[in-house]
């Protein structure tokens, strides 16, 4: 089996930056929402995203336009009929996750591979819901796709040697750097990363330092690229908290549990940038400032 099509399901700022790099990479792309509006409107996202590489000039209109070409806004889940491979790309929530799974499974040709970019939600139990569980797997982009160069792979107990070496496959022709983990919880990547975001929120929580300190102390002490607070503005509280409460909840360990400012703010709505406000608060020309937080 070759992959030739890709089918993105969640046009948001992760899915979107799927479908950009597998357009990137040549694939034909399907992009997919709760709706075709919002399919639409992220295949404009990547347009316009694109467009500022354009004037830049890192990149030419037309390569630009060839991308943008490949990638199909669809109207529902049944647009993944024809798809070699299906990357899930929806909010952290389990059963959310295996409801889509279901549909998607339904709709897709016998054969296709189905994955999921879940941070720490377990592929075995996904597999498990759909009728091509050897089939299932887990594609864990780094956030943002277009930028990061890693995959994390997950393989599912029943994920079968075909299916993985097609999905590495694919992931190395988008030009990333592959990772593989077992099933458990968190992963790799985020069972060393979201210890690290919460006990900055702690220190934070604790008044040991401010946000501004936080950050820039792991930027130039850890030579960190970007602060566990800013960080975590870019992935989203809301996202963060649900992979803490994963592992958490898993694991059994309390050094996993997370902070109750964390829970508060996303209590408040306060989810970081998509919210324009979280532990910084952001202005519409890309600025910002550390956010009064008590």
């Amino acid at each position: 089996m070759d992959i030739k099509k890709i089918g993105v399901l969640g046009a948001g700022q992760m899915g979107g930056g799927i479908a950009q790099v597998a357009a990137g990479a040549s694939y034909e792309v399907v992009l997919v929402d709760a709706n075709i509006d919002l399919a639409k409107r992220g295949k404009a996202k990547i347009e316009s995203s694109l467009g500022r590489q354009v004037d830049k000039g890192k990149i030419t209109a037309a390569v630009r336009d060839a991308l943008v070409a490949r990638i199909t806004p669809g109207a529902s889940i049944a647009d993944f009929k024809d798809c070699d491979l299906v990357v899930e790309a929806a909010t952290e929530n389990v059963a959310l996750k295996l409801d889509l799974f279901k549909s998607c499974d339904a709709a897709m040709k016998a054969g296709a591979i189905l994955s999921s970019n879940t941070s720490s939600i377990s592929l075995t139990k996904l597999a498990g819901a759909t009728s091509r569980p050897d089939r299932v797997i887990g594609m864990h982009f780094m956030n943002p796709p277009p930028l990061m160069k890693l995959v994390e792979i997950v393989r599912a107990m029943q994920t079968s040697e075909e299916t993985f070496a097609l999905v590495k496959s694919a992931a190395e022709r988008m030009g990333k750097t592959v990772t593989v983990s077992r099933d458990a919880p968190g992963f790799l990547v985020n069972r060393m990363l979201i210890p690290m975001l919460c006990e900055a929120c702690f220190a934070l929580q604790e008044g040991v330092g401010n946000v501004e300190d936080i950050d820039t102390g792991a930027r130039l002490g850890l030579n960190h690229p970007m602060g566990p607070l800013e960080l975590s503005d870019l992935i989203g509280l809301d996202t963060v908290l649900a992979i803490a409460e994963v592992l958490h909840r898993d694991l059994g360990d309390d050094k996993y549990r997370a902070p109750t400012l964390l829970r508060n703010l996303v209590a408040a709505g306060w989810l970081g940038r998509k919210a324009g406000r979280g532990f910084y608060t952001y202005d519409a020309n890309g600025g910002r400032t550390p956010s009064e937080l008590r």
